[in-house]
Formats: C-alpha cells, sequence, structure tokens
C-alpha cells in the first residue's frame, strides 16, 4: 500500500490518517465535555428554579422576580444554588450575587447579596455587598437592582446588556 509506514503487513495508520485519528478524539473529548458542561448548566438552572418554587409565598415571588432581573441585566451568569439558596455564577463557576428567603431565615425581609467576585468596589474603599428586599419593593428598587447585578458582572466580551 502506497503511503502508508511501516514493515510486514503495512497495517499501521499513515502520519497524516493519525493525525486525522487524533483531531477526531479531540472533538470527541471537547464534545463530550460540552455535553456535561450543558448538562450539568440545566440541572443548575432546574435546582434554582426548584429552590424558588420551594419557598414561602411572599418570598418566592421576590425570588422569582430577581431572577429574571438578574437574567436580564446579565444573561451571561448562570443560575446556581449558593448555601442552599439561588445564586447566579460567571464563566468561571464562581457566584456573583445571590438571593437569600427572609421567611426561611426568619427575617422581615430579603437579601439580596454580592460576592467577592462583583465588581462593586468604590474608589472610598467603601460598598455595600448586601441590600434588603421586601414585598414593598418598587419599580425603582427593581431597576437599581438590575443597575447593581450590571455593574456586579459585567459581560465578558464588554458589552453591555441593558442597552
Amino acid at each position: 500500500m502506497a503511503g502508508r509506514e511501516g514493515t510486514g503487513e503495512d497495517q499501521r495508520l499513515s502520519a497524516v490518517e493519525r493525525a486525522a485519528v487524533k483531531a477526531r478524539a479531540a472533538e470527541v473529548r471537547a464534545e463530550a465535555r460540552r455535553a456535561r458542561r450543558e448538562g450539568k448548566a440545566a440541572a443548575d438552572t432546574a435546582d434554582v428554579l426548584a429552590k424558588i418554587a420551594s419557598m414561602p409565598d411572599g418570598d418566592r415571588e421576590l425570588a422569582g422576580r430577581a431572577h429574571r432581573v438578574v437574567a436580564d441585566a446579565a444573561p451571561h451568569l448562570t443560575p446556581k444554588l449558593y448555601y442552599g439558596q439561588p445564586g447566579w455564577a460567571g464563566a468561571d463557576g464562581k457566584v456573583v450575587c445571590f438571593f437569600r428567603s427572609g421567611q426561611q431565615d426568619k427575617l422581615r425581609y430579603c437579601t439580596v447579596g454580592f460576592s467577592p467576585q462583583a465588581v462593586l468596589d468604590e474608589a472610598t474603599g467603601l460598598w455595600p455587598t448586601s441590600y434588603a428586599l421586601t414585598q414593598d419593593a418598587t419599580e425603582e428598587a427593581w431597576a437599581q437592582l438590575a443597575a447593581l447585578v450590571a455593574r456586579a458582572a459585567p459581560a465578558p466580551d464588554g458589552t453591555d446588556a441593558a442597552s
């Protein structure tokens, strides 16, 4: 067989064939990793939605709205449970912001918080990392939350999700 290396029965692959086999194996591994990531992301989203659904009335509605606000303000963040509560993580898998049920914590308000991954630093060296959220939250409060989330988690490609 012309173009084949080796001796005897010449059943070895040529250099071009070996390169093609290695490339295909790399493609298969990449597809498997992608499928695992996508499956994990879908499972994480389902876990967060199930957690929100299991919250007491009032907190469930606030958590659902917070989930929608985060999805609109920073669509590149992915839902992920954070200490058993809804959170939203960046591409590195680290949670940037989270929601805590007030009723489950026996508080009169829910909490929306930001982890050290959030880009909220102020030049003064002082900035809040959590906010109280009540059933009385106004549209202005939700707009403030959207602005905070957008600021805390800028899109990796530099685009502004709010535009």
